[in-house]
């Protein structure tokens, strides 16, 4: 197995659109690397070009220690699972999986002996005389990345591999792909757009954003400490609630103010980001996750932590119910509560929700930089 490199790495298109731009990252051995981000961010390219797709602009792309630029993609020995299966559909289960090591002039042994066990890995020995248009959906993802397994590469480069499949098979591909990934302890960048497969899936996540590499770092680090609005924004399901507040002082605490109310600023939330302090009397954009606001009948008394609101919708999922109000005098600005299946919020009556304060997030309104402390955020690793 082996790490992949990129050094100062930019793919600059014809048209002078920078695709990649500067990309400067270390993959490591065995590691499962989720890239994410918006459509169009780069991070698709960045796969392609270290698959030998696409031609390198600026920088390099190391695999195991060498440079791969000028190699040819056949001589990378890395695999690519697409997201439209790439199956030739004439021939048999067994056929494709195979196809690959014929081409490589294998021995007939051999290619029976990988092609069992890739079968056997993935369930699919009672399949292999079927043609792609015999199975289902996640049946073709099966083959597809057991013609990736087949090869025994150095690295796995997966591009958006479950797009194509419907909710349910989602979540159950999703968790093949993560078991199958620790058994064989292959190095693998997983591209996709879903933050919860990012979030579930990656040792570590990259955000892009418009080529440029926003943060790296583990899921829960990236969710709890993002280092700027956009990540903030991007990693979370419903989105962070963002809105223009004022730090002033009241009896002693630090609040926060927007709209008709207010939220008390406590010691630990301090402690984590000294660097507020400085923006006493100042603007700043509070972020709130949906998930860090309860409905008070199911939350402890919370004194400077309580909004009054009203209900503007009520999305009743189940386990949970999502209460979107409006906290600020612009009515478009609605945000939302993650609140107990059993509240009693109703669309136009009025609420109170309970802030865990502890878990406010503060932004600088000009830079969307996170406000943290000086040299980097206090009381977690800075990213890598």
């Amino acid at each position: 197995m082996a790490a992949i490199e990129f050094q100062a790495v930019s793919k600059v298109f014809p048209d002078g659109t920078r695709a990649v731009d500067s990309l400067d990252l270390e993959i490591k051995e065995d590691e499962f690397m989720v890239f994410v981000g918006p459509s169009g961010c780069g991070k698709t390219t960045a796969l392609r070009m270290v698959a030998g797709l696409e031609e390198i602009s600026e920088g390099t792309i190391s695999i195991g220690g060498r440079v791969v630029n000028e190699v040819q993609s056949k001589d990378r020995d890395v695999a690519m699972v697409f997201q439209n299966y790439a199956l030739y559909p004439h021939m048999t289960v067994a056929q494709n999986l195979a196809f690959g090591l014929k081409l490589r002039k294998f021995d007939k042994a051999e290619v029976r002996r990988r092609v069992s066990v890739a079968a056997a890995t993935l369930g699919l020995e009672d399949y292999l005389e079927r043609k792609p248009s015999a199975l289902s959906g996640g049946q073709r993802q099966r083959v597809a990345m057991g013609r990736a397994i087949v090869r025994e590469p150095h690295a796995y480069l997966m591009d958006e591999p479950l797009s194509n499949l419907d909710a349910q098979l989602r979540v159950q591909v999703r968790a093949e792909i993560q078991k199958l990934q620790r058994t064989l302890g292959v190095t693998t960048i997983y591209v996709t757009h879903d933050q919860t497969e990012a979030m579930t899936m990656g040792d570590r996540i990259a955000v892009m954003r418009g080529g440029t590499l926003q943060q790296v770092d583990a899921p829960e680090q990236v969710y709890r400490w993002p280092v700027n609005r956009f990540v903030a924004g991007f990693i979370g399901s419903p989105a962070m609630n963002m809105v223009n507040a004022r730090l002033t002082r009241a009896n002693g605490d630090l609040v926060a103010s927007f709209g008709q109310h207010s939220l008390v600023i406590g010691e630990e939330v301090l402690a984590n980001r000294p660097a507020l302090r400085a923006h006493e009397g100042g603007e700043v954009v509070l972020g709130i996750r949906p998930e860090d606001i309860e409905d008070a009948a199911f939350a402890a008394e919370a004194p400077g932590r309580t909004l009054t609101v009203v209900c503007t919708l009520r999305e009743a999922l189940g386990a949970e119910v999502l209460v979107h109000f409006s906290a600020v005098d612009d009515e478009s600005a609605a945000l939302i509560a993650r609140v107990d299946q059993l509240t009693a919020a109703r669309m136009g009556e009025p609420l109170q929700l309970v802030v865990d304060t502890s878990r406010l997030h503060f932004f600088e309104p000009a830079s969307g930089l996170a406000i943290y402390g000086e040299g980097g955020r206090v009381g977690a690793p800075v990213a890598a």
